[in-house]
């Protein structure tokens, strides 16, 4: 649906990018599409990461309605001393796994979505030390809900998350757990599109 990601390892540096496209259907799919395309294109020609929302801004924005957004998040980081950027567009904040447990969000200033001709964002920047993860998500993972029920919620999201670190398991094991157990919490049927990206920095 609307949910997308892509990522690029050019050298010392990891690109990626998590989008967000408002919707369910074919439209939202064709808007991340356009985002993601001039997310790529932005980034081959260097240009820094605010730079890069206000092309992709201008992008969606120049395809679609004036009330159609994406939301998205977007990052890079040295592999060689662990610093990493990102950008926030409406989207939910990253969390910050260290030591097997999740120790906080990636909070930053924020703009407004892709597409609603937001300033130009401001860059946030952290040293990771290694051994760190980073996960990144879409508001499916937090907002669907059982018919009647409350949202799942943040809360629970990191209590899973905690749960599958102690085992001490590679990247893409953990990744592939949470996305069973949060499959298996939503009685295996979902309503909202749901995204998770989980990058690990190993120094």
């Amino acid at each position: 649906a609307g949910d997308s990601f892509d990522y690029a390892l050019n050298g010392d540096v990891l690109h990626l990018a998590m989008v967000d496209a408002m919707g369910h259907g074919l439209d939202a799919a064709t808007m991340a599409t356009v985002a993601i395309g001039a997310y790529r294109h932005a980034r081959r020609i260097s240009i820094e990461l605010s730079e890069i929302y206000l092309f992709m801004d201008r992008a969606v924005a120049e395809q679609f309605a004036p009330d159609r957004f994406v939301t998205a998040q977007m990052m890079r980081l040295d592999t060689d001393t662990g610093r990493l950027q990102w950008v926030n567009a409406g989207h939910p904040a990253p969390m910050l796994v260290r030591g097997h447990r999740v120790i906080g969000r990636l909070d930053s200033p924020t703009t407004l979505p892709v597409g609603f001709g937001g300033a130009q964002p401001q860059v946030s920047e952290v040293a990771l030390e290694p051994g760190d993860r980073i996960l990144c998500f879409t508001d499916g993972l937090i907002e669907e809900h059982e018919s009647g029920q409350e949202q799942f919620g943040e809360e629970q999201l990191i209590d899973w998350v905690n749960q599958l670190e102690e085992t001490d398991r590679e990247v893409r094991a953990v990744a592939r757990d949470l996305s069973l157990t949060l499959k298996r919490a939503r009685g295996e049927v979902t309503s909202d599109d749901a995204t998770l990206v989980l990058v690990e920095w190993r120094g």
